[in-house]
């Protein structure tokens, strides 16, 4: 497993109880992590809710209500909040109106904890109230609803119940999907319903819209308790969904420059925080008519596509244009150039990332760059020569930034590459290697790259998710490593099969205009293309004249034998003919030698 140190190669710091990788940062952690219950990716089951009514609720919730006219439909959904079974003393509800005209009232039934707030003037859309809502929200959770939904009696409860369990899950709920045929239901019909646990008979289910998509992903991957990081976030739709103030907080909070799919970014984001995804089936309400994406499904996938191709990068066929630069990238790769590294060396690391087949890939280069500040010495002699030409030849890079540290993780980016300076990673490397983990779900990866009496020394892909999770639930000094492996695993491998080399031995292969050898290797490829198109197109026109002749041998064969059972019925015939023609001649013989002897008597 030893592979040659490349010449002036910096020592990475090398560890023989964990090979000597670079550890996962450590970030502040709250006294109760010690305590918080460790789900191995998301598979909530681990975690026991009480059953509603069963329990004793303590956390506030503020339920907020993004809103922009229709009054008959809020008046609904509020009649129905203020028949719930969490304690109203734990319950505000807080409607934010979106500059509708006019302007929103609170109704007579809604629940005792309900105010209505305006969003400031420029601040429109469902991102700009949500914002507006939670940041005068005063619950420990935060549950998003939307103004056309009607809850069934346990709904605020039945998220609740969860969210007392740990303080990094995100639920959602359950919708049905009404038409709302002829008069609806009034506010006091619906609180009377919604409080006699009859919020199901208040409508009609409409049987040609709902989210079959997502019971379908559900199912799929056992309650969605083995669905993959990726998928994640396509469940978060904003209209029931709830998950901790604190939690929303450190994400950021919604885009607010998105007015469409806002959802889903958040979502996005929040699996990078390491959040828990908990689609809750007992957690049912009404929602009242249909979503813009079911009345224009085209129209909403035509606008939303640009704007989530560059913030989700899990959306790979979205990003299949060449030559494009994203706002998140698929992948961190990050270079240590402190430490006495030698420019040669981290540029080749650096180049060698850059000429990934990834299109969407990230240089973090790391270093006391503020040190280049103030007055400089004579160039040749200068002490930071290194650090200087590092950022020269990279400083007007979009794909690459120059950072003082490692940041704790490199979210929103959903994986990050450690690779020691002088190691490269071939242009396939990155790609595989991030296949490799999806495909097995691991946390982190780690390729050995060399060995020696004092340990290994190892390239790291980290997946994001897991890296901020291990970070929430760790206890204090516990390495980081160990809780990933616990809850996510780690995998070795090696650094041939993956295609990393050191600096000298895969260096020098760059010394023609990498651009020009990708032109060129990309026309090779497509005449290789075209000649392969033609060789299928040989090879079907062989394949139909072989099946012509086939069908002209099997008919040959056919008139052979047709003509060969016609042949020996002839010959039959003939052998019956001949047989009859000697009987007759023999009875003319024996009837004249009978007259011959007649006569002579």
């Amino acid at each position: 497993m030893s592979a040659p140190r490349p010449p002036g190669a910096a020592d990475a710091p090398r560890d023989p109880d964990l090979a000597g990788t670079p550890r996962a940062p450590r970030a502040p952690r709250a006294p109760e992590a010690a305590d918080a219950p460790r789900i191995p990716g998301n598979d909530y089951g681990v975690l026991r809710p009480a059953d509603p009514g069963a329990w004793e609720p303590r956390l506030p919730v503020s339920v907020v209500i993004p809103a922009r006219g229709r009054q008959d439909r809020l008046d609904l959904t509020l009649a129905a909040l203020a028949a719930q079974t969490y304690p109203s003393h734990l319950l505000e509800v807080i409607v934010v109106d979106d500059g509708s005209t006019p302007p929103l009232r609170l109704p007579e039934i809604a629940p005792e904890r309900t105010r209505i707030v305006g969003t400031a003037p420029g601040r429109r859309g469902i991102a700009w109230a949500v914002e507006t809502g939670t940041a005068v929200a005063d619950g420990a959770v935060i549950h998003r609803m939307d103004a056309d939904i009607v809850a069934y009696r346990e709904h605020v409860e039945t998220h609740l119940r969860w969210h007392h369990l740990t303080d990094y899950l995100v639920v959602t709920g359950t919708l049905r999907f009404t038409a709302v045929d002829g008069a609806p239901p009034t506010p006091a019909q619906v609180r009377t319903a919604v409080a006699g646990d009859r919020a199901g008979t208040l409508f009609e289910e409409d049987p040609d819209h709902g989210h079959d998509w997502i019971g379908e992903l559900v199912e799929a991957h056992r309650g969605f308790r083995d669905a993959p990081g990726s998928l994640l976030h396509r469940v978060h739709v904003g209209a029931t969904v709830s998950l901790p103030a604190a939690l929303l907080r450190e994400v950021g909070g919604l885009d607010t420059s998105l007015v469409l799919g806002e959802d889903t970014e958040l979502g996005y984001r929040l699996t990078q925080a390491g959040a828990v995804f908990v689609p809750e089936e007992r957690a049912l309400s009404w929602h009242l008519g249909t979503t813009t994406a079911m009345r224009r499904p085209a129209e909403v996938r035509r606008h939303n596509e640009p704007f989530i191709a560059d913030r989700i990068p899990y959306r790979r066929t979205l990003r299949t244009d060449s030559g494009r630069q994203w706002l998140v990238p698929y992948v961190d790769v990050v270079v240590d150039a402190g430490g006495g590294a030698r420019f040669e060396d981290v540029r080749a690391s650096v180049d060698g990332t850059l000429a990934s087949t990834l299109p969407d890939v990230r240089v973090t280069v790391t270093g006391p760059w503020e040190s280049l500040e103030g007055e400089r010495p004579a160039p040749l002699d200068d002490p930071l020569l290194d650090l200087r030409l590092l950022h020269g030849q990279y400083a007007h890079d979009g794909r690459v930034r120059f950072l003082g540290r490692v940041p704790v993780t490199s979210a929103p980016a959903p994986f990050r590459f450690v690779c020691p300076a002088g190691w490269v990673p071939g242009a396939e490397s990155l790609d595989m290697l991030i296949e490799r983990a999806e495909k097995g779900g691991e946390g982190l990866l780690l390729v050995a790259l060399d060995e020696d009496e004092t340990g290994v020394l190892a390239a790291r892909l980290e997946r994001t998710a897991a890296v901020s999770r291990a970070l929430r639930v760790a206890r204090e000094d516990e390495p980081i490593d160990d809780v990933i492996a616990e809850l996510y695993g780690v995998t070795w491998l090696d650094a041939e099969s993956w295609r990393l080399l050191p600096a000298a031995r895969a260096y020098p292969s760059w010394t023609t205009n990498r651009n020009r050898e990708a032109a060129r290797w990309r026309a090779t490829a497509e005449t290789r293309a075209r000649e392969a198109e033609r060789a299928r197109r040989q090879a079907a026109a062989l394949k139909a004249e072989v099946k012509r002749l086939r069908a002209d041998a099997a008919k040959g064969r056919r008139d052979a034998d047709r003509w060969k059972e016609k042949a020996e019925q002839r010959r039959l015939e003939a052998v019956a003919l001949h047989r009859a023609r000697q009987r007759s001649l023999l009875g003319r013989a024996a009837r004249r030698l009978r007259g011959l002897a007649g006569g002579s008597r």
